[in-house]
């Protein structure tokens, strides 16, 4: 009796201890793992995250960024949103961002991101990769998919929001290239003032950490974190300034319209070739569209 209770003793000691050992493995691997509630679905958003990094680099004037705008259009039409391509030039080269929209009202809320890749990897380690395209998983499709995936979730009845895919953001620092050359004409054109813009850039990492950026506006940013940690996400959102980007929230803030920059800056493979799928997490994707909607949803109130 003493032995077969030992050995039960034992074996449910065994037991406690892998399920342990499990529990850190699985916390190690996901820092956010993979538990969908509400609608938005970061699997889904990671599978928009892996089909344009099939394409290969959505660079400007390469096979690629033509196959996305379209690709883009075509997700947010099956959704019931009105997409257009907003053509314009700046410094020779031409603009193509995709603008959506459910009816004709003025935007009081605008959700964007960069669609395009960089068409150098500068940062790569290794000197004899940086003249390639930047395969750009995480700095470009990251924000494009959560962007697509809050399209098939919001409700027509919901704020007036305008998704926004900006072109031709991701190449400053090259020869005839500047930085947010699609976001600066948008907002050059944009005749109606939205009460936020929310820009989302690199928001893919598995390792996620987004700290407060310092040009954005503070009180919606304040907001957006306090969903995030409602949800239990607040390891992710850290309420805590830490960098000052150049990034497509700046056109706005310089046209009045507050804005806020979602972005992890500390992404190791930011413009290298190692800018791929692998490097994104659905749970990710799900922290930041879930508490993206949380926060739309709250505007409603």
């Amino acid at each position: 009796m003493r032995l077969r209770l030992s050995i039960h003793i034992l074996v449910t000691l065994f037991g406690l201890i892998l399920a342990g050992l499990l529990g850190w493995y699985a916390a190690k691997a996901w820092v956010f793992p993979y538990t969908p509630s509400g609608d938005f679905d970061g699997e889904k958003a990671l599978q928009y995250v892996q089909y344009q990094t099939s394409l290969g680099p959505r660079t400007p004037g390469s096979q690629a960024h033509e196959q996305v705008v379209k690709w883009i259009r075509d997700e947010l039409a099956s959704a019931g949103w009105q997409a257009e391509v907003q053509e314009a030039a700046r410094m020779g080269h031409p603009i193509q961002n995709v603008v959506a929209r459910r009816s004709d009202q003025p935007p009081q809320i605008i959700l964007a991101a960069h669609y395009d890749s960089r068409l150098a990897a500068d940062r790569d380690p290794d000197p004899g990769k940086r003249s390639a395209a930047v395969p750009g998983a995480n700095d470009g499709a990251s924000g494009v998919a959560v962007l697509l995936e809050l399209a098939r979730v919001l409700s027509g009845d919901s704020l007036p929001v305008w998704l926004v895919f900006f072109d031709a953001e991701d190449n400053g620092d090259l020869p005839g290239w500047d930085w947010l050359l699609g976001s600066r004409a948008f907002v050059t054109a944009l005749d109606q003032k939205p009460g936020a813009a929310i820009i989302l850039d690199m928001i893919g990492d598995a390792d996620l950490n987004i700290y407060f950026e310092k040009n954005s506006d503070a009180q919606i940013a304040a907001q957006i974190w306090a969903q995030a940690a409602r949800l239990g996400y607040g390891e992710a959102f850290i309420p805590v300034p830490k960098y000052s980007i150049l990034d497509d929230h700046i056109p706005f803030i310089q046209a009045g319209i507050p804005a806020v920059d979602i972005i992890d800056f500390d992404y190791p493979y930011w413009h290298t070739t190692a800018d791929t799928a692998d490097k994104v997490s659905a749970g990710s994707l799900q922290a930041v569209g879930e508490t993206l909607l949380a926060w739309i949803s709250e505007q409603e109130r």
